[in-house]
């Protein structure tokens, strides 16, 4: 395991990268960990309702800039970009097929656990949080579950001496359309959560800033 300390000094060695060095790739064995660590990521109710696009060509890159108004000066130096796909309403419905590929398929469930999931699923969906009020709802809860792979893969990266940034600052609409038309995604089935980018830093950053442990962890 771990030692605590690499862990924390981990932590303090990651910062939100804006511009990265250009010349410097990441080893594939690296990168396959970092998306390793996506994959492995725990979802809500194990659904997993993600994608991940790593976009390494250089125009399609480009076709992203003037949508990603915050990663101007990532998007073109990041070692490699990954844009997190949420799924959206249609697939994520307590009937919907992909649920039952995930129970059946993938979780291997017997017919009677399955179905008792689905259930227990639904009740989720319809009361205890209301997902199905508004596709956004629903698009939103998948995008919380997008940003625990999210956390992971940077965590994960910092332990391997791999910066990165993510990157929230684009145009979902006008966003959507490029990845419609550019990236042939299916915009019905999965929208775009978040970004990430990640490579090696060309200058040291400023010291890390926090609160106050004891300003922001209450014991009861």
């Amino acid at each position: 395991m771990i030692e605590a300390d690499e862990i924390l000094k981990a932590f303090n060695f990651r910062h939100a990268c804006k511009v990265f060095d250009p010349h410097k790739k990441i080893p594939d064995k690296t990168f396959e960990t970092i998306l390793e660590s996506a994959r492995l990521s725990p979802s809500s109710f194990g659904f997993e309702p993600w994608r991940f696009l790593v976009v390494q060509d250089p125009a399609l890159r480009e076709a992203l800039l003037p949508v990603t108004w915050g990663a101007q000066r990532s998007l073109p130096t990041a070692s490699h970009f990954v844009v997190i796909l949420a799924r959206k309403q249609p697939t994520l419905l307590w009937n919907s097929d992909y649920i039952s590929h995930m129970m059946y398929e993938v979780h291997h469930l017997p017919p009677e656990m399955a179905e008792a999931r689905r259930q227990m699923y639904r009740k989720f969906q319809e009361e205890d949080f209301r997902l199905l009020e508004s596709e956004r709802a629903t698009f939103d809860w998948a995008g919380k579950q997008c940003y625990i792979a999210l956390g992971n893969m940077m965590s994960v990266a910092a332990m391997l001496g791999v910066d990165s940034c993510a990157v929230e600052g684009f145009d979902a609409q006008a966003l959507e359309k490029v990845m419609k038309e550019r990236f042939d995604l299916d915009t019905k089935t999965f929208g775009v959560a978040v970004m990430v980018a990640f490579g090696y830093r060309i200058e040291e950053p400023k010291p890390k800033t926090r609160q106050r442990m004891e300003a922001i962890v209450e014991w009861r």
